[in-house]
């Protein structure tokens, strides 16, 4: 009985145009790689986690063309030509973002691996409030919202928190927010 092997199929490479944290990158990739791999292992942006890799924990989460995304999930070759930020990304030069700021000051983590993807997740949502939201900023919403990112700690209330404290302090988002700040 003759054993048939079959040839593996050949890898393609392709290149890509990716903005990261407002650097351009040019890059030659596998077709295969995810955004996630590409982001941690090729150019060593580790702060987005590598957490279940099917797109269910959000401890990938990074902000893909403005828009919350899973970087797992992500291959990197469909968004070329896109603007890719990182929680690396979000504070300029030694000043934190305000939401790095608000998970600090509210103690919004614990062993702090999901903190990324919550950050970059409540960045977005956030920039969304103008488009998304319709009425006051509940608690609730904000747990909706954010519900595609688990922390494992259980930091929720603290999570909740910070995001409401930065949501009433951007602009215009004053008058939608519920509850005590």
């Amino acid at each position: 009985m003759a054993l048939h092997h079959r040839e593996a199929a050949p890898v393609t490479q392709v290149e890509i145009d990716l903005t990261i944290n407002g650097e351009n990158h040019q890059l030659v990739v596998d077709t295969r790689i995810s955004l996630l791999d590409l982001l941690r292992e090729r150019l060593g942006l580790t702060g987005a986690k590598k957490g279940c890799d099917h797109g269910q924990c959000g401890a990938c989460t990074v902000l893909l063309d403005g828009r919350r995304a899973n970087a797992c999930l992500a291959l990197a070759v469909a968004h070329d030509g896109s603007e890719v930020t990182t929680i690396e990304g979000l504070a300029t030069g030694d000043q934190l973002h305000p939401l790095q700021e608000a998970f600090i000051e509210h103690d919004a983590f614990q062993c702090g691996y999901c903190t990324p993807g919550q950050i970059c997740s409540a960045a977005g949502f956030i920039d969304e409030l103008d488009e998304a939201v319709d009425g006051p900023l509940s608690d609730d919403l904000i747990r909706e919202r954010m519900s595609g990112n688990i922390c494992r700690c259980g930091a929720y209330p603290n999570i909740v928190s910070a995001i409401r404290e930065v949501a009433s302090a951007r602009s215009g988002a004053a008058e939608r927010v519920g509850g005590a700040a």
